[in-house]
């Protein structure tokens, strides 16, 4: 959960999305989650297909966002749900005890639920302004704070997140940090990984 990617395919073109995640991964992400708001089932499922099998050649966890029957048809590691998608207590019924689920908080109350109901880590945020989300408040750092203190699960932190702003994360007991335009925006995906993932290291363990 260190360097945790979300697929966006909105700077594809020079590179497939698979080649962006091939880059990601040869990089040092350590878990990635395929995000398709656009694609018809058919074409979500041809690629997750695809990057599943890419993330396993790394040895590197493969989450779906939001689609549980894409999460099972794929064979996906885990499956990533937000607080208006199914709750995490259906999501378990629907996939068993073998896949992750992630859940989308922004309280303690969310993150306590969330495990109640099974879930096995937590995306919290957003923690900057982020222009992947326009409709999202910002997540205080105490609150952050608050969310790793209360739950035993690993929880990342997500939204806006990038190299000029990590380590303003540290000290809140976070995991790891969950990042789209930081990573599939740049020029260099494997590289800026790199230094994000460094970055990553040095931000958790301080």
């Amino acid at each position: 959960m260190l360097l945790y990617a979300v697929t966006d395919r909105a700077w594809t073109g020079k590179q497939s999305l698979y080649e962006q995640v091939e880059c990601a991964l040869k990089g040092g992400v350590t878990c990635v989650q395929l995000r398709e708001k656009d694609l018809n089932d058919e074409d979500f499922l041809k690629e997750a297909i695809e990057i599943s099998a890419l993330c396993k050649q790394y040895g590197v966890p493969f989450f779906i966002n939001d689609n549980v029957e894409i999460a099972i048809r794929c064979h996906a590691d885990g499956v990533h749900v937000g607080q208006d998608d199914m709750d995490a207590g259906q999501v378990r019924k629907r996939v068993g005890d073998d896949m992750m689920i992630g859940v989308s908080v922004h309280s303690v109350e969310e993150a306590l639920k969330a495990v109640k109901d099974g879930a096995d880590c937590l995306g919290a945020g957003a923690v900057f302004s982020t222009s992947t989300k326009t409709d999202t408040n910002i997540l205080k750092k105490e609150t952050l704070r608050d969310i790793c203190n209360t739950v035993d699960i690993p929880v990342v932190a997500i939204g806006g997140i990038g190299k000029s702003n990590i380590s303003k994360l540290a000290g809140t007991g976070i995991d790891g940090v969950a990042m789209v335009s930081a990573i599939f925006a740049s020029n260099d995906i494997e590289n800026e990984c790199r230094l994000l993932r460094s970055l990553s290291l040095e931000m958790v363990n301080s």
